[in-house]
């Protein structure tokens, strides 16, 4: 018995050891990988197909919020030789108006140097729809939701709850419109209007993006702008989008008008850094492979503990 457990324990040992040398081989050729791409960034890198020439695609998806680090990647990527065009894949509801306009803005300093083609897939409305404009070419799919072009702010008043229930929510402001709206308290007339000034604003700003973006009259684009949605095919109608169809038709339109082959690969737009996510994973996989190495030979030197 002892001489079996003698020789499970150098297997493992031995396996532990190829571990070791397997995970530091995957960090040497990540090593090497990240050395010839950044090596020269700006001119594409060295290996096509990791930093070479590309098409980048932006995928936006869900609540569209404040993000810093993308916006900052969007800029980085705007400098950068080696994203030949940009394409935007929205299926969002929305999200805040800051989130929205912060997107639109990168995305409208991207446009300026490269050409940007938004493609929309089940929905694209409210913050989704903004974040479609600065594109030189909008395309939609004949059932995609889109448009809904507007503001809202919403809140709720619980103090006739509150009464029933016997509590009472006691308030300290600055002014009288500090606490407006307040779910303890119904909004003021004076609260509502002031409220209603600032989604107005929010209104407006919008309406001048969709003009500005599709060179639309800005009377027209407020007749549309009531926050109702449109059909891809309406609003191919209605001249918020620019034709049908999918990325296969943007990349197409890409190839015929802006001189960027459909040949080119498609890399998604990610905040974590080439070296973060090689050698995250690398790391990962080292640690976890001394970690499951340990805890075997602990197993096997318990099982073949001697009896007192």
């Amino acid at each position: 018995m002892p001489l079996d457990a003698d020789l499970l324990l150098d297997r493992r040992r031995l396996k532990r050891r190829l571990s070791l040398w397997r995970a530091a081989a995957v960090l040497a050729v990540a090593g090497v990988v990240l050395a010839f791409t950044l090596g020269d960034q700006r001119a594409g890198g060295l290996l096509p197909g990791v930093t070479g020439a590309h098409v980048a695609r932006l995928n936006v998806s869900g609540f569209i919020g404040d993000d810093h680090e993308l916006i900052e990647e969007l800029d980085r990527l705007r400098r950068s030789d080696a994203v030949r065009a940009v394409v935007v894949a929205i299926d969002s509801p929305g999200g805040s108006v800051a989130g929205g306009e912060g997107l639109h803005a990168a995305l409208t300093r991207m446009a300026e140097a490269k050409p940007v083609v938004a493609v929309m897939g089940g929905t694209a409305a409210s913050a989704g729809y903004m974040v479609a404009l600065p594109a030189q070419r909008v395309f939609a799919r004949g059932a995609t939701v889109t448009g809904s072009i507007g503001v809202i702010l919403q809140s709720f008043d619980a103090s006739g709850l509150l009464a029933w229930i016997g509590v009472n929510a006691e308030t300290i402001a600055s002014g009288r419109f500090k606490d407006q709206p307040s779910p303890f308290r119904p909004l003021t007339e004076e609260g509502r209007a002031e409220l209603a000034r600032v989604v107005q604003d929010l209104h407006a700003q919008f309406v001048a993006m969709v003009a500005e973006g599709r060179r639309m009259d800005p009377a027209r684009v407020r007749e549309l702008a009531d926050g109702r949605v449109f059909t891809g095919r309406e609003a191919l109608a209605l001249g918020l989008v620019d034709a049908l169809g999918g990325e296969a038709e943007a990349r197409a339109w890409l190839a015929e008008t802006r001189a960027v082959p459909e040949a080119l690969p498609v890399r998604d737009i990610e905040i974590r850094g080439f070296a973060e996510r090689t050698f995250g994973a690398a790391l990962g996989f080292f640690a976890k492979s001394i970690a499951n190495e340990w805890v075997g030979v602990d197993r096997v030197r318990a099982l073949w503990q001697p009896s007192p």
